[in-house]
């Protein structure tokens, strides 16, 4: 009991705005301290082997490729190219911007993976295109959000090489699961957008057409979209054909992105000089936290709160369903307050052993925790990437019209997830 006690006083930490990373190792480091009799300083002995180790580990090697990766081809016109590209293509039809920006934010997942500018370009680009075109704001904005947190499902996915990491999987295996919950989501936005522009003609009215020729238009869209579509055949091709590991991918998406981006004429020295400064801030946090989480779970299992959870699963659930339902419970309410990586590192990790004795396809499960994830981070009031497009938005559009138009994509999502849960196989269409 003291390690759920543990738990709910990092959780309040958090509420009080203390980092991350120094709530939960200040609150390992506190219950050490409170408890000497029973665990007391030394159990940080072991740290330094456990950071050693973590140092070591050629998995994690991927995620600081895979942002710098992301960040470089924000900075190269891509995405604005790909947007002004499908919205001539799609504007035509009812909701044909509210499509495009879907269907870019899928191409966008697959190439960089990075939410938070995925969320923000969309909506300084499409958002006041859309508005001009007297689009119903909340509709707007749930498809901007809806689709720019399609990263945190779609391969190469930062999400998915932490939890291959944490639940002792291939990633490689973990990119392949994905890729059909991924089409089943971007098919779900897709097919409500068609339906609601269908029923409601004045939420997403169609644009005028171009005077330009159609088969210009499929030219252009198709110049547009080729270049990601190459960087992505390179990277999870050689991925899946077992060519290269993830790690040894990423670096050769670190460099098919820079060669994009000369391609484009858009290269310039402070590009990499941005992309690697933002790289380092961004992995040093990641890892940081990873610090904390590792010194709270020292701790945690010195207390025995591993095994207080197992027994409570296993003796008083005692039901794989039941587990599978209150632990996909549990981490969509935390993802309420607490970021993926957090959850990844200290939650997951509990998980692993209960889900190995109830016999739990582990890769399944990865899958169901990732989507799930992805929910959080639209889920009013905290979601990271309502907060995003509201940053970028400014006056445009209110808070209230952003949480009432993502509320449908999250039943979306939770749809997704109700079929990948009941239908697990359909993960493994590629294999």
């Amino acid at each position: 009991m003291i390690g759920m006690l543990m738990f709910l006083t990092a959780l309040v930490f958090l509420l009080l705005g203390i980092p991350v990373a120094f709530a939960f190792g200040g609150v390992a480091i506190l219950f050490a301290l409170l408890f000497p009799w029973d665990v007391g300083l030394q159990v940080f002995e072991l740290l330094p082997f456990r950071i050693y180790g973590i140092m070591q580990n050629f998995t994690l090697m991927a995620v600081p490729l895979f942002i710098f990766m992301g960040l470089v081809l924000e900075k190269s016109k891509m995405a604005e190219d790909l947007l002004e590209s499908m919205g001539k293509l799609f504007g035509p039809v009812r909701g044909g911007l509210a499509i495009s920006t879907v269907l870019v934010g899928a191409i966008l997942a697959a190439s960089t993976g990075i939410v938070g500018a995925s969320v923000v370009m969309m909506g300084l680009i499409t958002l006041p295109i859309m508005l001009k075109h007297r689009y119903d704001p909340k509709l707007a904005s749930g498809a901007i959000v809806a689709s720019g947190t399609l990263g945190q499902l779609i391969p190469p996915s930062v999400v998915l090489i932490v939890l291959g990491d944490v639940m002792y999987v291939s990633v490689g295996d973990l990119f392949k699961a994905a890729v059909m919950p991924g089409v089943i989501l971007t098919s779900l936005y897709i097919l409500y957008i068609l339906i609601l522009s269908w029923l409601k003609p004045d939420i997403a009215p169609a644009m005028e057409r171009e005077p330009i020729p159609y088969a210009r238009l499929l030219l252009r869209a198709g110049m547009a979209i080729l270049p990601p579509l190459v960087l992505i055949v390179a990277v999870l091709g050689s991925i899946f054909a077992g060519i290269a590991s993830p790690t040894e991918s990423a670096a050769v998406g670190v460099v098919g992105a820079v060669i994009l981006t000369i391609l484009k004429r858009s290269f310039h020295f402070e590009i990499l000089r941005y992309a690697a400064i933002e790289t380092v801030k961004l992995s040093a946090m990641i890892f940081m936290i990873l610090i904390g989480a590792t010194a709270f779970s020292l701790v945690f299992n010195a207390f025995d709160g591993g095994d207080f959870v197992h027994r409570f699963f296993t003796e008083e659930l005692g039901s794989r369903w039941t587990f599978i339902l209150v632990t996909m419970a549990v981490i969509f309410v935390l993802g309420f307050f607490v970021d993926f990586i957090e959850i990844s590192f200290i939650v997951v990790p509990i998980l692993v052993p209960i889900a190995a004795t109830f016999g739990i396809d582990p890769i399944w499960f990865a899958i169901l925790i990732a989507m799930n994830l992805q929910a959080s981070f639209l889920t009013p009031p905290f979601g990271f990437a309502l907060f995003y497009l509201k940053g970028a938005a400014g006056d445009k559009v209110t808070t209230g019209q952003i949480y009432r138009g993502v509320v449908p994509f999250i039943l979306l999502q939770m749809t997704a997830l109700a079929i990948v849960m009941f239908w697990p196989k359909i993960i493994y269409w590629l294999g």
